[in-house]
Parts: structure tokens; sequence; C-alpha cells
């Protein structure tokens, strides 16, 4: 089973760019998209449709502002839109589609660098979403969290420049809740496969050749620890150009 995650940012210039190409050439399984920014109404996806994929959107109720959306070859048994929360679902940042005993959650988490109010809001998320995540896990152990965190784990994830800072992405208390997921629930499965490669998600505009200059690793497939014999690969797809992100592929052996 080959899952992508990848922040669009925008879905429909990487529309215009080929994305719908792109996604049939390489038949993924579930593909979760981040920061499409658009309602499912202005998207073709009589397009996606015909090349075989169903899909299911959380879009925030501001226009052109973040939003998820979950692309799978096999329609979902059962889907939830946000975490039952006014203050964070009106953003569209939640997605969960099962898939028999499988439960994948795209999430996209809010980003704390514009503020200090924003970056109180992401921890406020992240401790709903930890509650939201724990009940699920009380009746489906398999899990997998795909999406753009927000976060960068270790120094191996930012830039060098910034790993004595106190920036936003690196603060100590977003590593914290990052590593309390991975110390009880789940493994970083790109991270599991290259434990000291330096390897990014996110790169400046000023950085197209996707160097490590100012490059980010904050895009995650987390796998719960019942699915951690199952990761078969581990991917970063740097080749993919639609946006400033590239996709993250893990593949799994989906028993």
């Amino acid at each position: 089973m080959k899952i992508i995650t990848y922040n669009i940012n925008g879905i429909r210039s990487a529309i215009q760019k080929g994305l719908i190409d792109w996604i049939e050439d390489h038949n993924y399984d579930v593909i979760c998209l981040q920061e499409t920014k658009a309602h499912s109404g202005s998207v073709p996806v009589l397009l996606l449709e015909s090349i075989g994929y169903h899909h299911c959107w959380h879009s925030a109720k501001r226009k052109g502002y973040s939003g998820v959306a979950t692309f799978s070859k096999i329609k979902p048994c059962h889907v939830e839109r946000g975490m039952g929360l006014d203050k964070y679902d009106v953003e569209g940042r939640i997605l969960r589609t099962d898939f028999g005993n499988l439960t994948i959650i795209n999430c996209y988490v809010p980003n704390g660098s514009a503020s200090q109010i924003r970056h109180k809001f992401k921890l406020e998320f992240l401790e709903e979403f930890t509650h939201w995540i724990e009940e699920i896990r009380r009746e489906q152990p398999r899990i997998i969290v795909a999406g753009d965190l927000n976060i960068a784990r270790s120094p191996l994830d930012v830039p060098e420049h910034l790993i004595e800072g106190n920036v936003s992405g690196f603060r100590s208390d977003e590593r914290q809740w990052l590593e309390s997921q991975l110390e009880q629930d789940f493994v970083d499965s790109f991270r599991l496969q290259n434990p000291d490669w330096r390897s990014h998600t996110w790169w400046p505009p000023t950085n197209p050749a996707r160097t490590d200059r100012g490059a980010w690793r904050i895009d995650y497939q987390l796998v719960s620890k019942p699915l951690q014999s199952s990761i078969q690969n581990v991917s970063h797809l740097k080749s993919t150009f639609y946006s400033d992100h590239c996709p993250v592929l893990l593949e799994i052996e989906n028993n």
C-alpha cells in the first residue's frame, strides 16, 4: 500500500502545473494533501474520478486558506471531518478516513510563526489533537498520521544556523509534544529508516535547487506502533515540484 502526504500549497495552481497527470502516472493508493486552499466545488473533481479516485475534503471556511483533502483508490468506510471543535475545525485541518482496520489521519498543524497568539493556538490545537487521537486508539490501534506538522523534530531537520535559536517550528514546547507522541504511541517512519540522514521536505523560494540551505523537515508519516513492522519504505520525493514542499511516500504491507 502506497500512501503519500503532500502540502500542496494551493491545489488549483498545482493542477494547472500537471498534478492530476502525476497522480495518474504513479497510481498511489492514498494521497493526503494539506493546504489545498480550495473547496471541492472549485476543483475539477471529475478528473480525479475519471482516473479512479474517491475524494474527501475538509476545507476552511475562509476562502483560499488552509484545508485538507484525501484521495484514495478504495472508498473509505468511515470519514470524519475535524475534531468536533469549531475553534479548529473552521480552519480545515483534520480529515480522518478509515479503510477496513486502518485509519489514516490527514493533519495540517497550524503555523505558529505569525505571533505569540498563533503559537499559543498551535499548542492548544496539539493538546486537543492528542486527546482526540487517544479516543480513536481505544478502538482502532492501526493509525497513520500523515501531514504537515509544522515542527522540525531534531537538529537534522532544521537549518543549521537555527539550531540554537527559539524559532517557531523548532521551539522546545512543540518538539516536546512530538517526542511525547513518539515515546508513547507512534514511530517517525522516515527517521526509523534513516536515523542520521539530513533530508528535508520544505524549501524557501530562494532555494529552487532544493539544497540543504534554509530547508526544513516538517512533513511526516507517523505510524502507530502496532503497524511498525509493516513499514517497507519511506522516501522524500524531492524531484516533484508542484509545491514548495515535496511529497513523503510511505509504503506499508497492509495485512
